[in-house]
């Protein structure tokens, strides 16, 4: 059997760089990084911010993912994913899962963390600035197949489980703290956002260069466009197709001055209907982290 968990490196930014917080838990007498298990029917992302709340009290956005931590715990294995988070609004109290925080600078917390894991995963946050742009890259989710639909293609519209996955998507880009929407000018990718942009308000703006043939043709404005983007103070989300992400994540991770931290094969980039690239860039627009989130739900 497997126990799924999540948890974060919170962090802050201050004069002279950034401190993040350490726990500590009086019922294991150690000092760790904020995670705990994921609850049935929740999201990996989702169980991050909310273990966040509960052990430190401060809100938080996602940013890159840093780490995948594999251990046995009497006998079974424990999974925690970690991700990097910046803290938000927010006050600790002290309780019965956590009676202390500290917020530290990178060097002081790792010293007093009680495991090498959670050193390790704040080794893969200090490697990467802390503060990043994230750009968000959804396929659509399921739609009718093209063979049984009369009308014209850009109209085909999602079926039932294309419309599941796009509420799944709600949660997943509330935790990255999504601010912008475009979108190919087609039913489905607009409609894979709607449910988001319904929850939050915001508009979902059509980025026809962002469609399979435009970017084909020629991916420069393409990749005007998320330049611009990732330029921007908000974070955005962007839902296009099957051959223009896989061909935009290449060429960007290709382009990179380092090769960008991530678990897929950057060159062959999966990208499955209703999936999810996390991309995470300095200010300047290099690339240095990619992360595929296959399924939303999970």
């Amino acid at each position: 059997m497997t126990t799924h968990a999540a948890g974060a490196v919170l962090w802050r930014p201050t004069a002279d760089g950034v401190e993040v917080a350490v726990v500590h838990r009086p019922h294991h007498r150690d000092w760790s990084l904020p995670k705990g298990k994921v609850d049935p029917g929740e999201s990996r992302a989702d169980a991050a911010v909310r273990e966040l709340a509960e052990e430190t009290g401060f809100a938080a956005v996602l940013g890159r993912h840093l780490r995948t931590v594999r251990y046995a715990v009497n006998g079974e294995e424990k999974v925690v994913e970690f991700w990097a988070a910046r803290a938000g609004e927010g006050h600790f109290h002290p309780g019965d899962e956590t009676d202390e925080l500290r917020w530290l600078p990178p060097a002081e917390a790792s010293a007093l963390l009680s495991y090498p894991s959670d050193r390790e995963v704040l080794d893969a946050f200090t490697a990467r600035p802390a503060d990043l742009r994230t750009l968000l890259l959804v396929r659509h989710a399921l739609a009718g197949k093209r063979s049984e639909w009369e009308g014209p293609d850009s109209e085909r519209p999602l079926v039932d489980e294309g419309r599941v996955q796009a509420q799944h998507l709600v949660a997943l880009l509330a935790r990255f703290g999504v601010e912008v929407l475009h979108a190919v000018p087609k039913t489905r990718c607009r409609q894979t956002l709607e449910p988001y942009a319904e929850a939050t308000g915001l508009t979902v703006h059509d980025a026809p260069e962002l469609g399979d043939g435009a970017v084909a043709r020629d991916d420069g404005p393409a990749r005007a466009t998320l330049a611009k983007l990732v330029a921007g103070e908000a974070t955005a989300a962007v839902c296009a197709q099957g051959d223009g992400i896989p061909h935009l994540v290449r060429v960007l991770a290709a382009a990179a001055d380092e090769p960008p931290v991530a678990e897929r094969d950057l060159t062959d980039p999966p990208c499955r209907k209703g999936s999810v690239w996390v991309l995470s860039f300095t200010p300047a627009g290099d690339l240095v982290a990619a992360d595929y989130v296959r399924d939303a739900a999970v």
